[in-house]
């Protein structure tokens, strides 16, 4: 049985910038005959290439603006690459901004069948989760009421545990377990791990490289959009501080 969940091979993608509002015709065909641009191209991730293995916690590190994020959502199908290939193998769970797609008039329990729906659930589905996302969440006295009276906080609960709780493959998770008090990151800590050792997959991304540390084996240095450094995760954060010069 392939043990690989999702193989990259010579990843590249571009992003047009444009630099002047939007053109009359006339402009145009001027700058046109001029050989003058009113854009950039920028390539956020040039000729990547790896893969991630089922049981296997990878942390992703790097700069800003180094294309962590690009490549995060790439993963998700969230953007398309401009050249390579990217296959995935199960059922993903991306954790970009915690619950960006609530909806802040429904009621909590509504939003989880909502988000539910995307990652692809039945509502029946979602009902047989709904004490273990509860349970989790400890928002218990807090789901028929709507998400425009919850904290910041308690939306970020609402979404972990239901992301978690889904039955993922694979986990992408880009900066949010920086989020919450320490009793419930330590919770989602604990969580990873078990997802982990029950054959999931785990893609990192995080500046607290002692997060890296704890949770990956391996780890990816990222910079100005290539792979700098691959391997263990000791070996990696130590490439990133002597790049950074720290």
């Amino acid at each position: 049985m392939d043990k690989v969940r999702v193989r990259i091979e010579n990843l590249n993608k571009k992003f047009r910038v444009f630099h002047e509002s939007p053109l009359t015709f006339q402009r145009a065909a001027y700058n046109l005959l001029r050989g003058k641009r009113g854009y950039q191209d920028i390539w956020a991730l040039k000729d990547v290439s790896f893969c991630l293995n089922k049981q296997e916690a990878v942390g992703l590190i790097g700069p800003n603006a180094s294309g962590k994020t690009t490549l995060l959502r790439i993963i998700a199908s969230i953007y398309a690459p401009t050249s390579g290939s990217v296959h995935v193998n199960g059922r993903v769970a991306a954790f970009f901004e915690l619950g960006s797609g609530f909806i802040m008039e429904f009621t909590g329990i509504e939003n989880l069948y909502l988000y539910g729906a995307v990652f692809g659930l039945s509502r029946r589905q979602v009902k047989e989760r709904i004490p273990d996302i509860i349970g989790f969440s400890e928002l218990n006295n807090f789901l028929d009421i709507p998400l425009r009276q919850y904290s910041f906080g308690m939306r970020m609960r609402l979404a972990f545990s239901l992301a978690v709780n889904i039955d993922p493959d694979i986990l992408l998770i880009d900066e949010t377990l920086a989020v919450g008090d320490l009793a419930f990151r330590e919770k989602c800590f604990r969580k990873i791990e078990e997802l982990k050792a029950k054959g999931k997959t785990l893609f990192l991304v995080s500046q607290h490289l002692d997060e890296i540390e704890r949770l990956c084996e391996r780890a990816i240095l990222l910079d100005k959009g290539e792979i700098k450094a691959i391997g263990p995760a000791k070996d990696a954060i130590r490439e990133y501080k002597i790049t950074m010069g720290k």
